[in-house]
């Protein structure tokens, strides 16, 4: 047992080791994983006294980013995603009707500009601008009586705004192999429905696996 640990901590240095390209290098990464978001101040729903919380809604993310290395601490990275975000609410029951899977789905191109700051070999920490460009957005519910079951898949496009500005930050590690994986928030900071007295801004939870080519 002891040995297998010996070699397992030998393999993780292993692929540890050497990680982070060189400052001069330019690179791109190929990446996808998934979302988790909500957006801000949407209400519960309630049936007579029967309530529906708000929870995140599940999604992925695919896409690409490219980076070049200015220097051992500091690298510059722009890139291109599709991300699939928007809100949910837990499933009820009431008067013997379940109401399932109701959700709002957003759809946005993505383009994040991040600085990345490695504290240590292969670490990074980052922070800097996502540019959002709405593709789609619906409203969808599954009410389900007895054996009945009706679908609602309602195009709501047109209430929300096109574009979408936010801070991510967030933190990668880069093994030697080198796969990348990347954990950011993004905070929203515009109001993206139209013609609202409150403010519906995105936030959104991110986590990817990405394989870092050297160009």
């Amino acid at each position: 047992m002891k040995k297998f640990f010996v070699i397992a901590a030998m393999m993780v240095a292993a692929v540890s080791a050497n990680a982070q390209f060189e400052p001069g290098t330019f690179s791109i990464q190929p990446k996808l994983g998934g979302v988790g978001s909500m957006l801000s101040n949407m209400s519960d729903y309630e049936f007579s006294g029967i309530k529906a919380d708000k929870t995140a809604n599940g999604g992925g993310i695919i896409g690409a980013e490219a980076e070049y290395q200015l220097m051992n601490m500091l690298s510059l990275a722009a890139g291109v995603n599709y991300s699939m975000q928007g809100t949910a609410w837990e499933d009820i029951s009431f008067l013997g009707v379940d109401y399932k899977d109701r959700k709002i789905e957003l759809g946005y191109i993505t383009v994040p500009i991040v600085a990345n700051i490695y504290l240590f070999r292969g670490f990074a920490v980052k922070t800097g601008a996502q540019f959002g460009f709405l593709t789609n957005a619906s409203y969808k519910l599954t009410k389900k009586t007895g054996s009945t079951t009706v679908e609602t898949d309602e195009d709501m496009k047109d209430q929300f705004e096109k574009f979408d500005f936010s801070i991510p930050v967030g933190v990668s590690y880069q093994f030697k192999v080198p796969i990348v994986i990347d954990a950011r928030y993004n905070i929203g900071l515009t109001n993206v429905v139209k013609h609202s007295d409150e403010s519906y801004k995105n936030q959104v939870f991110q986590i990817t696996v990405g394989y870092k080519f050297k160009l």
